[in-house]
């Protein structure tokens, strides 16, 4: 059985009692404290998962500043193949990382965080991006597997051998600051915004040099796809929502973006588990865009 979307714990149990080669990841961040996630999964984790860094796992190291304040300039290996806060590391890369870790083409992935899966869909993303589709998030995420009794540990978990990932064709669309201004008012287009309605409208802007939005782009914040209970609505409600914010709207023009490119993927993967297609995701998002020279901005709702 392979999972691509959602997994829940029983069905990860069931994998791993099955013995399907399967890899855990702890994706636990906090954009305040970079090393706080680090230091949380050290403390506990589910056991046997591998602990990722989102700025130094899943981000091109190209434009972070280094501890001493100085920024980081990119080796040629490591160009980019997006801009913003969180650049996405080439293909080539992060399928490099992949299999330092040990992580080969026939694993089931799955990934997870303590931060309402705001973090770990980027892994998830990422997967598919390197044409891997055995990868899932797991639904409520570790408080989900403390709920259903299972322990946690903060034991070190083994170094894996290396593996050989080998890259395939891309199973998600990655649009870029051109592809988005290029399109800008196209009835092909169609720009959703995953940041809080304040941050979209233009009130608080606590990050980047520009507040508001992009313009003609709808909102709607990433945690409007779960439940009380942390995990994702029913794919029902998931698409009955969806719908309205279109409004008529063609599912398939839509581009996700939020402010760094991380927050957008629980609506990607919200649209997917609603039957709505792979909609593409523009990873360099409001960071990178604010930052480009020329390009329009809106303050307030969009009309």
């Amino acid at each position: 059985m392979t999972y691509t979307t959602l997994i829940t714990v029983d069905q990860l149990t069931a994998l791993q009692a099955g013995g399907t080669p399967t890899m855990l990841f702890d994706c636990s961040f906090d954009l305040s404290r970079p090393d706080s996630g680090a230091s949380l999964y050290a403390q506990a984790h589910i056991p046997g998962a591998v602990y990722v860094n989102l700025d130094t796992d899943l981000s091109a190291a190209h434009g972070r500043p280094g501890k001493d304040g100085s920024v980081i300039v990119a080796q040629e290996a490591d160009v980019p193949a997006s801009g913003g806060r969180h650049p996405l590391p080439s293909r080539e890369r992060f399928a490099a990382w992949l299999s330092s870790i040990g992580f080969s083409n026939d694993m089931q992935a799955v990934v997870y965080d303590r931060n309402n899966s705001m973090y770990c869909g980027r892994l998830w993303w990422m997967l598919k991006w390197m044409g891997h589709d055995a990868a899932a998030v797991l639904d409520g995420g570790m408080a989900a597997w403390q709920e259903a009794g299972f322990e946690l540990t903060d034991r070190q978990e083994p170094a894996h051998f290396q593996s050989n990932f080998v890259l395939k064709d891309a199973l998600v669309n990655l649009a870029t600051t051109a592809s988005v201004a290029s399109r800008l008012g196209d009835a092909g287009q169609t720009m959703i915004d995953a940041r809080a309605a304040p941050r979209y409208r233009g009130e608080v802007e606590p990050l980047d040099p520009v507040a508001g939005h992009i313009p003609g782009a709808l909102n709607r914040p990433f945690t409007d796809n779960f439940g009380a209970d942390g995990r994702y609505k029913p794919a029902a409600q998931l698409r009955a929502e969806f719908e309205t914010l279109l409004a008529g709207r063609d599912a398939s023009s839509v581009v996700h973006h939020c402010g760094s490119g991380v927050t957008a993927v629980p609506n990607v993967l919200a649209m997917q588990i609603a039957g709505l297609g792979t909609p593409a995701l523009y990873a360099g998002s409001w960071s990178e865009w604010s930052n480009t020279a020329g390009l329009p901005t809106r303050q307030g709702p969009d009309p």
